[in-house]
């Protein structure tokens, strides 16, 4: 193992070039620091209580390397880069949810929809600290994710902290396949209604399907498009940049910028709205991460969309995957996100246009007494009619309101059973406000 850790030693020295005086102590300095590592490396195989394979180390050395970098860096095992392909291709075996680790925890971004995960009720925000009775605190993330993987139908018990929850409780998950269907759709009131529930290869070709479905059977009377990015944990650049460019006709969309000025790119917008001009509103909150924060961010800055929501998660590094012959990848933080305007989204998020917390909907009064001019004793009449008709109308008036009281009464119960959404409803308003400003504008 010596001769390896010196064969690692001076490639590393060629790979910084040939010396300059000024740079020969930094050699010298991390020659002896590859030294060092090789030290511990033996004393390790040496001394320690158990028998540890040489891969065992060398993978958890990388990775330790890696994760100390940033949350989102780590090493990929041969298993888990060929998953994470799977993945993106949108099918994989799992619990559904999107995390991230923070003081030594695993956070969750985001349950994907309809996951094992979120039928279990795992929210935006939860904090996992043990798996399966394992604390979480002092694994890597990746570590973390391999123990809540695990053959389908098999369970995992994760135990939870959640804001406003004083104790920890416990949560038991059966493993699935998970199938993303990246896009789902449907008629909502006079707008159509896209939910990107993540972004995998399958995304722009369902948001081409979903939009020409629903402008057919809309026609000319859809308000708009409500595009939900809620609970949305990212995926891939390069789909985030075509749905973006889906609504834009012209203009940048997002730029990447790394340590070298020369590595920044940026990505344009290409003539060409799927949604030809109808208003858009964007639906956003503390779970739509990275890429759904790229569109929520370049629909903003081109003045395309209103955002509407609670501020989104803030993850704005770009992860760059490099394969590793034969042995896995590196998945390595290589640059930040910027919107159009030049704004970072990391740690910071979306700042939506308007801001609206999910809300439930409750009657103040579920008895009120109702107060009009016709109800006041001696009220004149409106002079439609001769007095008695208007006598024997208001009568009936104060029967109808008797009967509409009991009658919305039924209807807000019955409401209050099913799953109200607050923030989409508030978009299907705004649609409307924003056809009808554009209508008395154009008259």
């Amino acid at each position: 193992m010596p001769g390896i850790i010196f064969a690692l030693s001076v490639a590393l020295l060629l790979a910084l070039g040939q010396p300059t005086p000024a740079s020969a102590q930094g050699n010298s300095e991390t020659y002896r620091q590859l030294n060092l590592f090789g030290d511990v490396f033996e004393r390790i195989r040496a001394d320690y209580v158990e028998d540890v394979s040489d891969e065992e180390l060398i993978e958890s050395a990388i990775n330790g390397m890696l994760s100390s970098l940033d949350p989102h860096s780590g090493y990929l095992s041969p298993k888990n880069f060929r998953e994470m392909q799977v993945r993106t291709r949108g099918k994989f075996g799992g619990l559904g949810i999107e995390v991230t680790m923070e003081r030594g925890f695993v956070r969750v971004i985001s349950p994907i929809d309809d996951t094992p995960a979120f039928r279990a009720g795992i929210q935006a925000g939860d904090i996992i600290t043990k798996i399966d009775g394992t604390q979480v605190q002092g694994l890597t993330l990746g570590e973390a994710v391999e123990l809540m993987r695990g053959p389908i139908n098999s369970d995992v018990v994760l135990t939870v902290a959640r804001e406003n929850v004083e104790e920890q409780f416990d949560v038991t998950i059966t493993r699935d396949t998970i199938k993303l269907q990246s896009v789902r759709f449907r008629v909502e009131s006079d707008a159509a209604y896209v939910r990107i529930m993540s972004f995998n290869e399958q995304t722009i070709g369902g948001l081409r399907r979903a939009l020409k479905s629903l402008t057919e059977e809309l026609g000319e009377s859809m308000t708009g498009v409500i595009l939900d990015l809620r609970q949305n944990p990212g995926g891939l650049l390069d789909q985030a940049i075509r749905v973006s460019d889906a609504f834009l006709e012209r203009g940048e969309i997002v730029s990447t910028r790394s340590r070298r000025a020369g590595d920044s790119q940026r990505f344009n917008a290409k003539p060409g709205d799927l949604a030809n001009g109808k208003p858009i509103v964007i639906l956003i909150n503390g779970g739509s991460a990275s890429a759904s924060e790229i569109v929520a961010g370049a629909l903003q800055d081109h003045s395309r969309a209103v955002i509407l929501g609670t501020q989104s998660f803030g993850k704005g590094s770009v992860q760059t995957i490099i394969p590793l012959a034969g042995q896995g990848a590196i998945k390595l933080t290589t640059s930040l996100y910027y919107t159009p305007s030049g704004r970072s989204i990391q740690a910071q998020g979306i700042t939506p246009d308007i801001f609206v917390e999910q809300a439930r909907l409750e009657l103040i009064n579920p008895n009120p007494q109702r107060q009009n001019e016709a109800s006041y004793r001696n009220a004149l009449g409106n002079g439609n009619s001769d007095e008695s008709a208007d006598a024997d109308e208001d009568a009936d008036v104060g029967e109808d309101a008797d009967a509409d009281v009991d009658k919305d009464e039924t209807e807000v119960a019955v409401a209050e059973e099913q799953p109200f959404d607050y923030q989409l409803s508030r978009a299907v308003d705004l649609l409307r406000g924003m056809k009808l400003f554009q209508k008395k504008v154009v008259n």
